[in-house]
């Protein structure tokens, strides 16, 4: 019996979409999905990771770009009922180290009292700014003061006094000169000696003066010594009245606050240091010293001391479940950095410029990164793994760790880290990861697989049927009727080449809705229907076939030479792909064999000059044993085969062209001619099996339209695998020609098969009597082969 060509309704699977409530009209009708459809899998891994709180269960999600990781997990984690991981929240603020300025304290807030936290610092400020002065500016303050330096003066006048008198009754004056120094002068009567008076004294007069002036002066150095004590116990005493005016005016204002905080040791703990502080530094209050001051407030705002600042690192909003994003992921971006600010030409920095990180927001909650640009930043993922070890967060500054410069830096207190990371890749990267870091195992148990693809069938439509739905609702589209939809599905269909799968590759689907929205929009349309998303699909093919364009125009002028009627010996159309970023299509390339006297061998021309792959190389390997074991059962073949493919220029791959070769080398040896209104793509084993491969659509969619440009008559067709069956989603006009008769697809499981199709005769069946019959193919090549051994 020949063998039959497909029917047309083998070629194209239609979705009538059964599943759907026939009063469903459109999307319209349909209730969006919340979930990314046919991620099972992926899902319930996210799920897992969440779910347990140990250290290690970070996750890595695996899957080409547009399949809709992202969406699909930030849609799981905005589900997510807050804390349901048991990650507690907090505020984090950092504030003065007052005993070490270097390296700042952290303090830890309920979540959302971060704010009121630094308001009411703020507040404390404020009053303290305004109260300190005061207190040290009135009636009560000023008559303490008065009294303990009437006090000094009192006790100062008293020492000098006693001197004094003793000097005067020995002739002897004490005075004060104007720069503040005692002086001891020796009297003549009640005016002091001159140089001349003194000088007519006698030796024994003026040696008395003398002694008497030593004597006194040693007195005058004990008194001073006493006048400086007076002075330091003076000072302490004014400092001691300081601290006590000071303290009253603190301790009134900051007890409301510990009153505030008394629940939270570290809070209270700071409120201590900070009121020793205060009194320890009550200059920059009372504006004592310019600089210093000036310095104290240099900041964009100057309404209260740095020191005394809350610098909110990361304030979250009461249960709110923290998902940072990070487009973006540079070392400061997500470790936070240290900024410097500068004052009258000089640098400095402190706890105040310190500057959150993405990982800071993220604490207690989840980070999404992309894993290539993680890789692609210097010193970040081994920052990363450093955090994710320790369970720490650092605001270390990178160019203290990357350069050998001394440059003063923070050290700012670390603060615990609880968060987990996602991290999105493809399997390359996966793969290295895995392969050259052994930590990478170690922080990431947890693979996020997600499907390129889903089965097929009336609930899966129903589930994309939801999924354009959610899609067209979350941009504001124009509605999809039923017909729209189930083109769509359709096309979904042809982009996993299966009739029995779907393509999960979302954003496929959501551009071609974009495009399909503007068509409608575009012929003011009030909803998307059929016939936009084929303009749509026509649209996106003319804006990408330029190539396409250009290689059957090389059919149309002659340039590349195939035939598409007639017989040739040695002849065949095979069928290729090319493939550019963004587009491929089928065409068919003429293959070639000749045979010359020789020891059988096959003699690849492709491989002989380097263009052909290593997978074209094998086909032919295994097409070459094949023919071996029909032709050469008890010695040798007596002839060698050169096999080409005409027009070849660049590199020909893969072994989709085998069976061609064979049906041309086995035309050769019978010198029986090949039919060239057919063209043949498969791949076979050494028993002459066909198998299936790739771009099945596009190969038979290529020869349809060289046969166009070359001819049409109704004998064309193309012979493929019978496993490549399920893959076929053809264009509309080459079913139709196949319903009319007007072009045909044979499917075949045997190579055989394709001979007795390309040649209308059969191959031929080994008989160990006889071997093959006369009149098959097989029986011509033989008797050819033995005149040739004889």
């Amino acid at each position: 019996m020949p063998i039959q060509p497909l029917s047309s309704d083998q070629l194209y699977r239609v979705s009538d979409l059964k599943a759907l409530p026939d009063d469903c009209k459109s999307t319209k009708n349909l209730t969006p999905l919340d979930e990314i459809v046919g991620q099972e899998r992926a899902q319930q891994a996210v799920e897992f990771a969440m779910s347990i709180k140990e250290k290690g269960y970070n996750i890595y999600a695996i899957g080409r770009n547009g399949l809709g990781k992202r969406t699909m997990v930030l849609r799981y984690l905005n589900r997510h009922e807050p804390n349901g991981n048991g990650f507690k929240l907090y505020d984090w603020c950092y504030v003065a180290n007052f005993e070490e300025p270097r390296s700042p304290k952290v303090l830890k807030l309920p979540t959302g009292t971060g704010h009121q936290f630094k308001k009411d610092i703020e507040k404390l400020m404020t009053r303290l700014v305004k109260a300190l002065p005061l207190a040290f500016d009135n009636e009560m303050y000023y008559s303490r003061s008065e009294k303990l330096k009437n006090q000094l003066t009192q006790k100062q006048e008293s020492s000098l006094l006693t001197l004094t008198n003793e000097a005067k009754e020995k002739s002897v004056s004490l005075s004060l000169t104007t720069q503040g120094d005692y002086q001891l002068v020796a009297l003549n009567g009640e005016e002091p000696h001159t140089e001349d008076t003194f000088a007519k004294l006698s030796e024994k007069e003026q040696k008395q003066f003398e002694q008497t002036i030593n004597d006194l002066e040693k007195k005058l150095r004990g008194i001073v010594r006493q006048l400086t004590e007076l002075e330091e116990e003076f000072s302490d005493k004014i400092e001691k009245l300081n601290d006590e005016v000071a303290l009253d005016v603190v301790v009134h204002f900051i007890k409301e606050l510990k009153e505030t905080y008394s629940e939270q040791p570290e809070v209270k703990a700071y409120l201590d240091a900070m009121q020793k502080d205060i009194l320890e530094n009550l200059e920059i209050f009372l504006e004592e010293s310019e600089e210093q001051v000036a310095l104290a407030y240099a900041a964009l705002d100057k309404k209260m001391p740095r020191r005394y600042q809350v610098n909110i690192l990361v304030s979250q909003p009461e249960h709110k479940f923290p998902i940072v994003v990070e487009e973006s992921p540079s070392y400061h971006n997500i470790f936070g950095y240290v900024e410097n600010a500068t004052f009258k030409g000089t640098v400095f920095t402190d706890f105040s410029l310190i500057r959150p990180g993405s990982l800071h927001r993220a604490n207690g909650g989840v980070l999404l990164m992309d894993a290539v640009k993680v890789l692609e930043r210097p010193y970040v993922w081994d920052g990363l793994k450093r955090a994710l070890r320790s369970r720490k967060l650092n605001v270390s500054s990178l160019e203290r760790e990357v350069t050998l410069s001394g440059t003063i830096s923070l050290e700012p207190e670390d603060i615990p880290l609880n968060v987990k990371i996602i991290l999105f890749g493809d399997y390359q990267t996966y793969q290295l990861l895995q392969i050259y870091d052994p930590e990478f195992s170690e922080l990431f148990r947890v693979t996020a697989d997600f499907e390129d693809e889903m089965p097929r069938s009336d609930e899966s439509e129903q589930q994309y049927a939801q999924f354009i739905s959610s899609i067209v609702n979350d941009s504001g589209m124009l509605h999809c009727d039923r017909k729209a939809i189930g083109r769509i599905i359709e096309y979904s269909s042809r982009q996993a080449e299966d009739q029995n799968k779907l393509s999960l590759h979302s954003a496929d689907i959501a551009n071609l809705l974009r495009e399909t929205n503007y068509t409608a929009k575009a012929s003011h349309a009030t909803m998307i229907r059929a016939n936009h998303v084929e303009q749509a699909l026509q649209s996106q093919e003319k804006r990408v076939s330029r190539l396409r364009d250009h290689v059957m125009q090389t059919f149309a002028n002659g340039t590349t030479l195939i035939d598409t009627e007639g017989e040739m010996i040695g002849q065949i159309n095979g069928l290729s792909v090319v493939s550019t970023t963004d587009h491929r299509f089928g065409a068919p390339n003429r293959i070639t064999a000749t045979t010359a006297y020789g020891e059988g061998e096959v003699f690849d021309i492709e491989r002989k000059v380097k263009l052909g792959g290593s997978i074209h190389s094998k086909g032919v390997m295994i097409l070459s044993s094949y023919l071996a074991s029909i032709f050469g059962k008890t010695t040798k073949i007596p002839l060698s085969t050169n096999l080409t493919f005409e027009q070849s220029y660049g590199g020909v791959d893969g072994d989709s062209a085998s069976m061609a070769e064979l049906c041309a080398i086995v035309s050769a040896f019978a010198q029986a001619p090949l039919r060239q209104d057919v063209a043949i793509t498969g791949s076979m084993n050494q028993f002459g099996e066909a198998q299936p491969i790739g771009g099945v659509n596009e190969k038979i969619e290529g020869f349809f339209d060289v046969c166009k440009i070359k001819g049409r008559h109704s004998t064309q067709g193309v012979i493929i695998p019978q496993s490549n069956v399920h893959n076929l989603m053809l264009r509309k006009e080459v079913v139709e020609a196949v319903e009319k008769g007007e072009f045909h697809i044979w499917a075949i499981s045997h190579v055989t098969e394709a001979i007795e199709i390309l040649t209308g005769k059969p191959a031929g069946v080994w008989m160990e009597e006889t071997g093959y019959p006369l009149d098959s193919i097989f029986g011509h090549a033989q008797v050819k082969l033995n005149a040739l051994r004889k």
